[in-house]
């Protein structure tokens, strides 16, 4: 249990023996004056209104409790709402990362997609990435966060085929919405340069195929339409060229309209153009309008306002007081119900209003704000990091997590440290110059929460994520292939103070540095196939 004002708890029971004393100076007062003109009344008096004093007394406890703010347990809110089913497919071809629309063509269609996922909340989400082929990042599903996590992971190197084949994500998009198992419309949005190679054919009958399976199709399109180089860049973002085909001539690559309009028309659908100042609102203004089903959702809310429950002890002991003596419990009323409407109301906080606006920044002022007027704000204090963590401000999330993180309450303190591993994780996808250093930071905080809740699956799999090494740098040729790298890229678990590892902790980690040497293996399959590539296009 925590209360929100310190203060008044301390003085609740000086209040208390305030209101008692009051009301027993009041009540020998009273029977003095009435013994004057009526003995026999005063005696009876003398008998029937003892317990007056102590029942104000209580009464005025209980308000200046319930005026402190106490807060406790855990509360469960069913929501229903209404959602359709939104596919997004992202191109991750390596033409998407020509800079003829800053920062480049495939960043934009991020920013523009994160966007979209941010307005979309309460809509089953999925998100794909094509380039030769199609994969899917995250299936349906409700936990925007993930879709947002997995977009910001968003390069060219994550695709094992190079090239552009647009049929592959209609077909798989197409799969994936039509085996949903709730109702609402289906859509599929694509952010596309529209530079697909020999595959315009099949691209126009997966788009077909869409059509007929009731699927809306909103083609994004990036990129200018005059030609631009594809630059190359090391881990460090430094520029080391440009893209040359196998002739070695510097490979130039334009915006497709005639591909992305063939597409959409034979698809029934919508084209965003690229010069769209807001390619998310247009976007949103296409799926505004279609059929959504009903959904249920379950929220949890930690540490409750209860002061409603100390204001209605205090109403009952003066009901009782009013049965003995109407005319004194009356005036007393008023005292002890104006000081307790603070606990009873406890509206929702600014932070909350303001998150519920999507105004990020202001809600993490706001209950920045709130922590500092409670000593006790751990929640605030979450509350806060959380909302700075989502509008992208990384410092000052680690900074109110980090203080979060020490709260007694360990559901609090886990998702504060889970969090942590969160933020560290997003920057170290901006930043490449300290990736190794922000990932190492990101795997010791997934560590600790895992300390504390060893069943989540999600701390597992953002601790995996990290823990991935890098890939080392392309073989320069031989017919011998190179070693297998070494696993010590892999952070070591962080010790614990009192106990050794559990065997599903140790199994956890194993099973992490296996698939890691799978990753690894493969992405030098990939990079001997591209290097002993002598022809075919794989932009």
């Amino acid at each position: 249990m925590i209360f929100d004002s310190p203060l008044l708890l301390a003085i609740s029971p000086v209040a208390a023996l305030l209101v008692g004393l009051l009301a027993w100076r009041a009540r020998r007062a009273r029977l003095r004056l009435t013994a004057r003109w009526a003995p026999g009344l005063a005696d009876e008096g003398r008998r029937t209104g003892r317990a007056a004093p102590w029942l104000l007394g209580a009464a005025g406890l209980l308000a200046a409790l319930g005026a402190a703010g106490p807060r406790w347990g855990r509360t469960e809110t069913e929501l229903e709402g209404r959602s359709l089913n939104l596919a997004i497919g992202v191109d991750i071809s390596r033409s998407m990362l020509a800079e003829d629309t800053p920062p480049s063509r495939l960043q934009r269609a991020i920013r523009e997609a994160r966007r979209l996922v941010q307005d979309a909340r309460g809509d089953r989400l999925a998100l794909l990435a094509f380039a030769g082929r199609s994969y899917i990042l995250t299936p349906l599903t409700l936990d925007d966060a993930a879709v947002a996590l997995q977009l910001d992971a968003l390069d060219p190197d994550v695709a094992s085929e190079g090239g552009t084949d647009l049929s592959a994500v209609l077909s798989q998009g197409r799969d994936l919405l039509t085996a949903a198992a709730e109702g609402g419309a289906r859509v599929l949005v694509v952010f596309t340069d529209g530079e697909t190679h020999d595959s315009v054919d099949a691209a126009i009958a997966a788009a077909r195929a869409l059509r007929s399976a009731g699927v809306t199709l909103v083609m994004v399109g990036e990129g200018d339409t005059l030609s631009a180089r594809i630059p190359l860049r090391d881990d460090r973002g430094a520029p080391l060229g440009y893209k040359t085909d196998d002739e070695g001539q510097v490979v130039r690559t334009w915006r497709r309209d005639n591909i992305l309009r063939a597409v959409t028309d034979a698809a029934g659908g919508v084209l965003v153009s690229a010069d769209a100042a807001d390619q998310e609102a247009a976007v949103r203004q296409v799926i505004g309008g279609l059929e959504r089903s009903a959904t249920k959702e379950r929220r949890r809310e930690d540490l409750t306002p209860r002061g409603w429950l100390f204001a209605l002890g205090a109403v009952l002991l003066l009901g009782v007081q009013g049965t003995l003596r109407r005319g004194p419990a009356l005036a007393l009323i008023a005292l002890t119900v104006l000081p307790a409407g603070r606990a009873a109301a406890q509206r929702p906080s600014a932070g909350d209003r303001l998150l519920r606006r999507g105004d990020t920044a202001g809600a993490a002022e706001a209950y920045a704000r709130e922590a500092a007027t409670r000593p006790s704000a751990d929640s605030a204090l979450f509350n806060a990091g959380t909302a700075a963590l989502d509008g992208g401000r990384y410092a000052e999330a680690k900074k109110w997590l980090a203080d979060a993180s020490r709260s007694l309450d360990p559901g609090l303190r886990f998702r504060a440290l889970y969090n942590l591993g969160l933020a560290a994780m997003r920057e170290a996808r901006a930043d490449t110059a300290k990736r190794a250093a922000l990932n190492d930071e990101a795997a010791a905080r997934f560590r600790e929460a895992l300390l504390l809740s060893p069943g989540s699956r999600e701390a597992k799999w953002n601790l995996e994520l990290v823990q991935s090494p890098a890939p080392p740098p392309p073989p320069s040729g031989g017919g011998k292939p190179p070693p297998t790298p070494p696993k010590n890229g892999t952070p070591p678990p962080t010790p614990r103070s009192s106990s050794n590892l559990s065997q599903s902790e140790a199994e956890q980690i194993l099973n992490s540095v296996e698939r890691n040497e799978r990753d690894v293996r493969s992405d030098l399959a990939r990079r001997r196939r591209i290097a002993q590539s002598s022809a075919g296009k794989d932009w």
